[in-house]
């Protein structure tokens, strides 16, 4: 019996998937073929199409796994049914591909999907894809910093604005007092 590694395994579903590709079902009823075509251009500009591509690897691994565990007497026997079952499958991910097409078509109008497509394939489009995360993640940060300094800012500048008052108007100014953090958004 012949072993096929992760790797094999990955290679003839890829081969599988794109030997397939051009019988995958029929365009949805509800938007034109250019429109599916712009949505499939932009899922594939914004590399949304990729992360779909190691489900079936990943998922075929698992199964292997949990049966070597059931049956470890047959690892060989496994590696192959898995493999091939796997191959079996590999054309329903044209079906995902056609679903996430539906969806940007259902938000997107065909020249949307285009442009986003353009800027997406461009140079500063595959940066973004690549920093856009880091960028995000920083600000955020840079956010959640700012309002810890401006609650404290706040309290304090309104604690003492407020004894004043309270002074001018002859009472006895409130001691300061703490504030407490602001969450993390």
């Amino acid at each position: 019996m012949k072993t096929k590694s992760r790797f094999g395994l990955s290679v003839a579903i890829a081969a599988t998937i794109m030997g397939l590709g051009a019988f995958s079902v029929a365009s949805a009823q509800d938007i034109s073929p250019e429109h599916e075509a712009a949505a499939k251009a932009a899922l594939q500009a914004l590399g949304i199409n990729n992360q779909f591509d190691e489900i079936l690897p990943n998922q075929a691994d698992l199964v292997q796994s949990q049966l070597t565990q059931v049956y470890p007497n047959y690892h060989s026997l496994i590696d192959e049914v898995v493999t091939d079952t796997a191959i079996a499958l590999a054309p329903r991910r044209a079906d995902l591909e056609k679903e996430g097409a539906q969806i940007y078509a259902n938000i997107f109008t065909a020249e949307e999907l285009n442009q986003l497509a353009e800027f997406y394939s461009s140079d500063v489009g595959k940066k973004f894809i690549q920093y856009g995360p880091i960028a995000a993640r920083e600000l955020g940060q840079a956010g959640d910093i700012w309002a810890r300094g401006i609650a404290r800012d706040l309290s304090q500048q309104a604690q003492e604005e407020l004894n004043r008052r309270i002074e001018a108007d002859g009472g006895t100014p409130v001691e300061a007092t703490e504030v407490p953090a602001v969450p993390a958004q």
